[in-house]
């Protein structure tokens, strides 16, 4: 069966993957060192992770995901009476008044 197996090519596929796997480790390492650098002056680190989870959706499917949210969040009266509340009643019924 050793004979079906091209040693080295599988040798050099797992140490690439190594190499990768270190690399990306160390990336994971330097932005996390960001993050903390952010916190420390005075930024909210989760809210950070937030907007680039955010920004890396597409845009139209984020809105999409922001509607919802802040319908069911209506629903639920959780935007009673917040600028936000206030608007998602009037773009769903239009002005009242």
């Amino acid at each position: 069966m050793s004979n079906l197996v091209d040693s080295a090519q599988l040798r050099s596929f797992l140490e690439r993957i190594e190499k990768l796997s270190e690399e990306k480790a160390a990336i994971a390492d330097d932005i996390k060192d960001v993050y903390a650098e952010a916190k420390s002056t005075g930024f909210d680190a989760k809210v950070i992770r937030a907007i680039v989870a955010m920004r890396k959706q597409d845009k139209a499917k984020r809105e999409e995901f922001e509607e919802i949210l802040d319908l069911y969040l209506s629903a639920l009266g959780d935007l009673d009476g917040t600028p936000l509340g206030v608007a998602a009643v009037e773009r769903e019924f239009g002005a009242r008044g």
